[in-house]
């Protein structure tokens, strides 16, 4: 007994170890973020800035039109993403699962770009609520044709190469709409189809924060469920749940979490697989009361430190953000990879 609770206690400190330090890292990273660029603004300013809205009104610009959305941007969006990821794990029952390995982004972007595209021949604006309609009717149509593939294909590794391979198929049929679209008709769509937080308008924040948001709050309060699913669909209907209505739940939310995430900022690789993972082996548990807030603010950690990097390695010319998180999270999914295989062998 005394054995069990000095493990009860250990891992609680561990748990908040884990959320002091990611609350910690956002902490700093938001301030990195609105200190660094083409013009430096130091710690004092920004807090004047931010909280008394005084200051030279070229950093008040600066910080509130530009770093500050996209900042936000790369929080929320970042941290939907690796709870699409974790979902799509917990639906597949496998780690290497995720929005833009299965395609499902790659769908998201092709619907959007289409939209935005014949849209933007009628009209001089696209909505935010059209672009997440769009992005959504995409992921669905990606992860139909996956889960199309899953009912022939039992291995998952097979499963993956079927996902990528419509991810090259949504991919290619974009840049073809793309390439034959009139420049006019499509300013920032290429930089967008390639992944970027820049240009992020406060419409937008205030939009995709309050719908990304409302998920977190849907999805946190199946974490009962989803920790009976993760023993076994047996096991999930031996504890009351409807497994039917279950699954279709997490197909319905990793969808649409994943279409909002591209709509606004385009496919994001490796993220909705790495920080998951990463985040699991941080708590040295897969509960997903912890692991889903963990999973959301450790994606935005991620996201806002590759945004960072994406922003100043090269400045002024900028990397699209997919180059830098798969820097980053690659590494990570092969470590991944590497240690299931070494288990097995």
């Amino acid at each position: 007994m005394q054995q069990k609770g000095l493990n009860r206690t250990a891992a609680r400190a561990r748990y908040t170890a884990v959320f002091v330090g990611l609350i910690a890292a956002f902490a700093v990273l938001t301030v990195w973020n609105i200190n660094s660029g083409s013009v430096h603004i130091s710690v004092p300013d920004i807090a004047r800035i931010i909280f008394r809205m005084e200051g030279d009104s070229t950093e008040v610009n600066i910080v509130w039109k530009l770093r500050l959305p996209r900042i936000i941007a790369s929080a929320v969006l970042g941290g939907g993403l690796a709870l699409s990821g974790f979902l799509m794990q917990t639906f597949f029952g496998n780690p290497i699962a995720g929005p833009f390995v299965l395609g499902i982004s790659s769908g998201s972007k092709l619907i959007v770009a289409l939209v935005m595209i014949v849209a933007l021949k009628f009209v001089s604006y696209v909505s935010s609520v059209m672009m997440v309609l769009a992005a959504f009717v995409g992921a669905l149509i990606a992860m139909g044709f996956v889960l199309l593939a899953a009912r022939s294909i039992k291995q998952m590794s097979m499963l993956l190469v079927a996902g990528i391979m419509i991810s090259y198929i949504c991919s290619a049929v974009t840049e073809f709409l793309i390439t034959f679209a009139k420049d006019s008709d499509i300013v920032n769509l290429h930089n967008w189809s390639q992944g970027s937080f820049s240009g992020t308008k406060w419409e937008d924040v205030i939009f995709f924060t309050v719908l990304l948001l409302v998920c977190f709050a849907v999805v946190f309060l199946m974490s009962k469920p989803i920790s009976a699913y993760q023993m076994g669909e047996a096991y999930a209907q031996s504890m009351g749940v409807n497994v039917k209505a279950f699954r279709v739940v997490l197909i319905l939310m990793s969808s649409l979490i994943a279409g909002c995430v591209t709509a606004f900022a385009g496919p994001i690789s490796f993220v909705g697989i790495a920080v998951p993972h990463l985040v699991k082996m941080l708590l040295k548990t897969a509960k997903p009361i912890l692991v889903i807030p963990a999973s959301f603010l450790g994606g935005g950690v991620f996201c806002m430190f590759c945004d960072y990097i994406a922003r100043t390695a090269f400045a002024p010319v900028e990397l699209t953000i997919s180059t830098v998180t798969a820097i980053f999270g690659a590494p990570v999914v092969i470590g991944m990879l590497i240690r299931r295989h070494g288990g097995k062998s």
